[in-house]
């Protein structure tokens, strides 16, 4: 056979297989990403940068703790001389913008540069550093395009959303990612709620807006999780849900009120519940309770685990302060608590959230009667308590914590005064020598104050 019939002979061959392929279903078109143009062209006219001229002292809180931050200073020592600052976003046309506290708290000569690139001197009308929610004013020549604000509560994760900003001072920079979680808790404040995203946030968008698909505001860029200062694809923002309630009381008496339960929480642990015979590890641990506070006139005691409040399920510790600051001041909330393993209702009349301040001992000197768990104690005589400006003159402080021992584990600092061993008071070393030794499982749980504010904490044998 030549090589035209052996050619002739693959071609006839392979025209099934040729009929086969064109004879295929076309393959389904790959969705496209969205595009965005359309939504940064309708925010970018609401969105401003924010800086400050004059010598500023540093805010006692900026927000969260480094690396989060936004600030950038020159000169050195107490006072130092602001070049520039954060961002913000129109909140009506008479010239109310909204932005964090840690970016104009403390500030001096504030001045609010618009997207047209016209500047006017700013008021500050309010700030709220438990949020870092903060609220200015300028008197604009001409209407201003105010932002739409969205439904943070209806975010969900993997959907899209847009920052816009001023990064590093360069103005009206757009970037794009996914909503990464909710309700991530940083430690920032006892309203922590952020929502977090992959959009890159760096230092200059703080106070700027985070938007949805269809450019609403759903939040407020605040805060970066970052080694190298910079973007690292973990950023945070305040939902506009919190925000929303914030701004308008600002707007309002340039103050925040909010509601007082007079408790003391945290969360319940696997090993609290263990420890407390709870059962499921849910809900908010009582910790403390305010001698004279709404709670303690209610009913409610230490050790309680508050499931509900307001008709509200609460599942984690961190869910109850917001519920509580949203309350109105004089009315009634009904809360849901388990005591010893009963589910019991109480009625609690919120009070005002009063502002006190927190006070912190330390002491050198003390004994080993800990040891076994890794802390010393010393007692607290009258003398003590008065240098340490403590209440009380009985108790055991710590004065000591092994670096690698179950106190350091659990949190346990220096400084720290035990209350109880698993549920019995302890007024002295003797009494908290004896309640250890006699301890025979393999944990043991410390009621702890520090400052004003108590927690249970179970330490772990080693």
């Amino acid at each position: 056979m030549d090589a035209r019939s052996i050619l002739r002979t693959f071609v006839l061959s392979a025209l099934p297989l040729i009929a086969g392929l064109t004879a295929l279903p076309a393959r389904a078109s790959v969705a496209a990403l969205p595009t965005f143009t359309g939504v940064a062209r309708s925010v970018s006219p609401s969105v401003v940068n924010i800086s400050i001229t004059g010598e500023v002292k540093p805010a006692a809180s900026q927000g969260p703790a480094d690396p989060f931050f936004d600030r950038y200073f020159g000169g050195q020592g107490g006072t130092r001389k602001a070049r520039s600052l954060g961002s913000g976003f129109v909140l009506t046309p008479d010239g109310y913008i909204a932005t964090n506290a840690h970016v104009v708290a403390q500030a001096g000569k504030v001045t609010v540069r618009l997207a047209n690139k016209k500047e006017y001197p700013a008021k500050v009308i309010g700030v709220d550093e438990k949020t870092d929610v903060a609220l200015i004013k300028i008197e604009p020549k001409e209407p201003l395009q105010p932002a739409t604000l969205g439904d943070s509560n209806g975010l969900e994760v993997g959907e899209w959303v847009m920052a816009i900003g001023s990064p590093f001072g360069l103005e009206q920079t757009v970037t794009v990612g996914v909503v990464s979680a909710k309700a991530r808790v940083l430690g920032a404040g006892p309203y922590d709620d952020f929502i977090q995203t992959d959009a890159a946030i760096n230092p200059g968008n703080s106070g700027g807006p985070l938007v949805d698909g269809e450019g609403r505001v759903v939040g407020i860029n605040t805060a970066i999780s970052s080694r190298s200062g910079g973007n690292e694809g973990v950023g945070f923002a305040i939902p506009v849900a919190l925000a929303r309630s914030i701004l308008d009381q600002l707007r309002e008496s340039g103050k925040v009120e909010r509601g007082w339960l007079g408790v003391g929480i945290q969360d319940v642990t696997p090993e609290l519940a263990s420890s407390l015979d709870l059962g499921d590890a849910t809900g908010a641990l009582v910790a403390n309770v305010s001698p004279e506070g709404p709670a303690a006139r209610a009913g409610l005691e230490r050790g309680d685990v508050i499931v509900e409040f307001a008709g509200k399920t609460v599942t984690e510790s961190h869910q109850l302060p917001a519920l509580v600051a949203e309350s109105r001041i004089g009315s009634t909330a009904h809360l849901t608590v388990l005591r010893s393993g009963e589910r019991r209702t109480l009625d609690v009349t919120i009070a005002s959230l009063p502002e006190e301040p927190e006070r912190r001992v330390s002491a050198r000197d003390g004994s080993d009667d800990g040891a076994e768990w890794g802390f010393a104690v010393a007692d607290i005589t009258p003398q003590l308590a008065r240098g340490r400006g403590l209440a009380r003159d009985r108790g055991v402080v710590v004065t000591d914590v092994a670096p690698d021992g179950p106190a350091a584990e659990a949190g346990i600092q220096p400084g720290d005064i035990v209350r109880e061993v698993d549920r019995s008071p302890v007024e002295t070393s003797a009494d908290l020598r004896k309640a250890l030794q006699s301890r025979k499982k393999d944990n043991v749980l410390l009621l702890v104050q520090r400052g004003e504010a108590t927690s249970f904490q179970v330490l772990k044998r080693s």
